[in-house]
């Protein structure tokens, strides 16, 4: 999903999920993970038998799965309902899963929220149910990001592999090459914001996805999680100090808009040329399609900037799964949709609406990678991001409390951005601070 739909959910919502799990982790009661004994879904069987499912997800293109679903097996009922966007439902989901009524069978949830729900014990282990035998159907980032442990509690819905999306016409107008390492970067930044003093490479006033995001490509690994231990460390971090370092001087220089994304500012700077560059998810080109139509014929798509020259490192941003609550009541009827939906037929539906796929075989295919973006000139912008998923640098991992993180991150290393602080400064409060809520939640937090 983009990052419209990543805000922030409010801490006490997230304790209240956190509290429920891990109080049943320790209780050695036999509910919550679900689908521990259960056997692969007879999908044609389930299917034809029929039933009646509730799926919560805020993703449009689910509308048209949905509708070809039934079409194709009469016997099922889907209720597709938007209880809001990612905060909203996950406050919505803890409350059912509290109250133990009201649970959908289907729940979207974002990669980076995952954790939080399936060390909870609110997700059922798509595994046993058939999801075991789908390793390689995905691409890398999306297939790890649904893995707790030894359990499969999502299935990947659409990805997120980063690129550098930018302005040609900029960056010929003033002679600057498309940057591929952050040291060119940097450079580039510099020469456009020298040249137009109201021209910027780039827009930034914090963003907690996007600094993780750019920590995850420079091969950093500042979470580390097994089971409820948990170790944060961004100091002794080698990719989140490369990071820090390219970009606490762009802060410094300012040489970044002080404009937040997704507003009416962001849009006319990407309009009319004053920001240059986005380095942000494959989801991005129907937004810029839809959002910044006098960019047309002017915006391209390259491989993200390396923090080494020659490599072909990336990282995911965004990017949503399809879950199934422990609380479900019709598991395999659930699964057998979200089966569908993100590896069957529904996959098709979604592209036709402008998603981006995470299953393998589309990102691989001929047809998919050739074709031409006439909003991008022509450029077969799919052959840059599909190699782009290809690339996403193994081994990162979301804390399990992810989204209460996220949600003090403004007030940590956002202050970077706004006052004095430095981003070193803030990364060691964001640390901070996180290690004593997850302690606070039952987690063991080393820094």
């Amino acid at each position: 999903m983009n990052a419209r739909s990543r805000h922030l959910v409010r801490g006490t919502a997230l304790a209240g999920v956190l509290a429920l799990g891990l109080a049943a982790c320790g209780s050695g009661d036999d509910g919550g993970s679900g689908g521990g004994d259960a056997a692969p879904v007879d999908t044609a069987s389930v299917l034809e038998k029929g039933g009646e499912i509730t799926v919560w997800a805020w993703e449009p293109t689910l509308e048209d799965v949905v509708t070809d679903f039934e079409e194709k097996y009469p016997n099922v009922t889907v209720n597709l309902e938007n209880v809001g966007t990612a905060n909203d439902q996950y406050t919505a989901l803890q409350n059912a899963i509290a109250a133990g009524d009201g649970v959908p069978d289907v729940a979207q949830i974002e990669y980076y929220a995952v954790p939080q729900f399936a060390i909870s014990e609110a997700l059922t282990d798509l595994g046993p149910l058939g999801a075991d035998e789908l390793d390689g159907t995905f691409s890398t980032g999306p297939w790890n990001s649904v893995h707790s442990g030894d359990g499969v509690y999502g299935m990947p819905m659409d990805s997120g592999p980063m690129a550098l999306f930018y302005n040609d016409e900029v960056f010929k107008k003033y002679g600057v090459d498309v940057p591929t390492t952050w040291d060119e970067y940097l450079e580039a930044a510099r020469t456009i914001h020298e040249k137009d003093p109201k021209a910027y490479i780039a827009n930034d006033i914090g963003d907690a996805g996007f600094t993780t995001s750019m920590i995850w490509q420079a091969g950093g690994q500042p979470y580390q999680v097994d089971g409820t231990d948990v170790t944060i460390d961004f100091a002794g971090d080698e990719g989140t100090q490369k990071f820090a370092e390219v970009w606490q001087q762009l802060i410094d220089e300012d040489l970044l808009a002080p404009v937040g994304s997704w507003s009416d500012e962001w849009y006319q700077g990407l309009g009319n040329g004053t920001i240059a560059t986005l380095t942000i998810g494959a989801w991005m080109p129907a937004n810029l399609e839809s959002g910044v139509p006098q960019g047309k014929g002017k915006w391209r798509v390259a491989e993200m900037p390396q923090w080494e020259a020659g490599q072909h490192a990336t990282s995911e941003n965004g990017g949503s799964s399809l879950t199934v609550p422990a609380a479900s009541k019709n598991a395999e009827l659930a699964y057998a949709f979200v089966d569908y939906a993100t590896n069957g037929e529904g996959v098709q539906a979604r592209l036709d609406g402008g998603a981006f796929p995470a299953t393998t075989a589309d990102l691989e295919s001929d047809e998919f990678r050739g074709t031409e973006s006439a909003y991008f000139g022509g450029q077969k912008i799919n052959e840059v991001l599909a190699d782009s998923a290809a690339n996403v640098v193994e081994g990162w991992q979301y804390l399990p409390f992810q989204v209460y993180a996220n949600s003090i991150f403004n007030d940590t290393v956002g202050q970077a951005y706004v006052s004095g602080t430095t981003l070193d400064d803030g990364l060691a409060a964001w640390q901070e601070q996180s290690a004593t809520y997850g302690n606070g939640q039952g987690f063991t937090v080393n820094k």
